[in-house]
């Protein structure tokens, strides 16, 4: 038969090849995806000694080299127990968080059954994939039993809100893939490579979600070869842009498409290097436009992103101007903490009962408690301590603002007017700048009184010392409270 005629038949087969290998290499995915089933306890930020009912919540995962399985820190977190199931095996295995990353919403389990890796293949972390480019993501949705797939197109790249902390931005990547409850921790795969973790959705927004990128896995990983995670570092700068051509010439800037001004800086430690009028210029290898984006991997993104490539306590370099010429500055960065309070935190909440009174810090979580609505049911005081003093008046800002979170019943405190849900100002004169604080100023008083103040109204209260000295243990004891301290 001559080649011409043959064609048609070696096309076909060709083509039946090829979709016989993608079958057999998305087969191979398919195996080092696996469902996680956790049962776990959240603490009440309220009642800060009590946890919440045991709930169960399910996630997917996927293997990586090491013998670790990755998944969303929003699975894993707050855990009990957690129980992992591979495709088409029965069995759960127990397992353990080996780390977390609440910033980035990324966590690493281990499994000690050594059958549980028997057959399956680490998965490889690929490349950032590009705009336009088709993804398939892997997952367990609505708590499924049998794995679901499905395509979708990359449709942007840039810094997005990470829901899990609530006060960080790093690099998302959004698709129209669905990405539903149970897909989270999910692989996102494009040429049979890990390109995203699924991790959340868009309310109001319909076949959106986004997943964690390459580099933000990378640098998580990166992060924990020391055994331990710290996070992704912030300059700790706020920039404006400089298209006003007045604040150019003032500026003496010679270029008009690059450069953004510092007209804010948080760390004490950064001003040693930057100063307020500073105008960045370049970050690490990535130009600064006038608008304060860089352009990464043909993505205009915010200029945070490249400074979150680096590692805590590693240096930036950058390249900025200054009284008319340019400067060159290797900046250290560091994870910042002064802001804790303002994101959703992962940590067992601080308190201190005396008298009946539960003192703990103002945060995100404890406004939480209080309903979907508490910025319309506290005062705005409360929300401008937590979020705005630090920027608005540095000199005035708690480095931990205290609540009076409850009253516990008890004749020693019965004339309180003051029920909770108000921040201490001062007790017995002493500023409370944080928890550590309210402990002090009631164990050194030798007063008859015990004297609260609250803010912003300035209310007084007034505490038996001696009775409340004596009645404390009672309380205790009478409301299940194991210990009247958590610092």
């Amino acid at each position: 038969m001559a080649l011409p005629a043959l064609w048609p038949h070696l096309k076909a087969l060709i083509i039946s090849l090829l979709a016989f290998a993608m079958a057999a290499n998305a087969a191979e995915v398919e195996r080092s995806v696996v469902q996680i089933t956790v049962f776990g306890q959240q603490p009440r930020w309220d009642v800060p000694w009590q946890f919440g009912n045991v709930q169960r919540w399910s996630g997917s995962g996927f293997l990586i080299k090491g013998k670790k399985v990755m998944t969303n820190a929003h699975v894993a977190e707050w855990a009990r127990q957690i129980l992992i199931k591979r495709m088409g095996d029965s069995r759960p295995f127990l397992a353990k968080v080996a780390y977390v990353g609440s910033d980035c919403d990324l966590a690493l389990l281990e499994v000690e059954d050594p059958r549980f890796y028997e057959g399956l293949e680490p998965l490889e972390i690929g490349d950032l994939p590009v705009v336009r480019s088709t993804v398939t993501t892997y997952g367990y949705p609505a708590g499924g039993e049998q794995i679901s797939y499905t395509k979708g197109v990359v449709s942007r790249i840039e810094l997005e809100p990470y829901v899990n902390i609530g006060n960080r931005s790093l690099l998302a990547v959004q698709t129209d893939a669905a990405i539903n409850p149970g897909n989270s921790g999910g692989p996102v795969i494009q040429d049979d490579k890990v390109v995203g973790v699924a991790f959340q959705g868009q309310p109001g927004l319909e076949n959106t979600g986004f997943f964690i990128p390459p580099n933000v896995m990378r640098h998580f990983l990166k992060d924990i070869e020391d055994g331990k995670y710290d996070g992704f570092p912030q300059a700790g700068i706020k920039l404006t842009d400089t298209f006003n051509p007045a604040l150019r010439r003032e500026l003496q800037l010679p270029d008009e498409e690059h450069g953004a001004r510092i007209d804010a800086i948080v760390p004490d430690s950064t001003k040693e290097f930057l100063k307020i009028d500073d105008v960045v210029m370049q970050v690490g290898e990535y130009p600064v436009g006038s608008d304060g984006t860089i352009t990464y991997k043909g993505n205009i993104v915010n200029m945070g992103m490249a400074v979150s490539e680096f590692q805590d306590g590693e240096k930036v370099p950058l390249v900025i101007w200054r009284d008319g010429k340019e400067m060159k500055i290797d900046l250290p960065v560091h994870v910042l903490k002064d802001d804790i309070s303002t994101g959703n935190q992962y940590t067992l909440p601080r308190y201190f009962v005396y008298g009946g009174l539960v003192f703990t810090p103002l945060s995100r979580d404890y406004l939480n408690t209080l309903g979907r609505s508490w910025m319309e049911s506290v005062s705005q005081d409360i929300i401008a301590e937590l979020f705005y003093r630090r920027d608005m008046e540095p000199d005035k800002k708690r480095t931990e603002p205290v609540m009076l979170a409850d009253v516990l019943s008890n004749p020693v405190n019965a004339n309180f007017e003051i029920k909770g849900r108000v921040m201490v100002d001062k007790i017995n004169g002493i500023r409370i700048d944080k928890l550590e604080d309210v402990i002090r100023a009631f164990e050194s008083n030798t007063n008859a009184e015990h004297l609260i103040q609250f803010s912003p109204m300035n209310h007084l209260e007034g505490l038996d010392r001696a009775a409340a000295d004596k009645a404390n243990q009672d309380i205790l004891q009478q409301f299940g409270i194991p210990s009247d301290r958590r610092l």
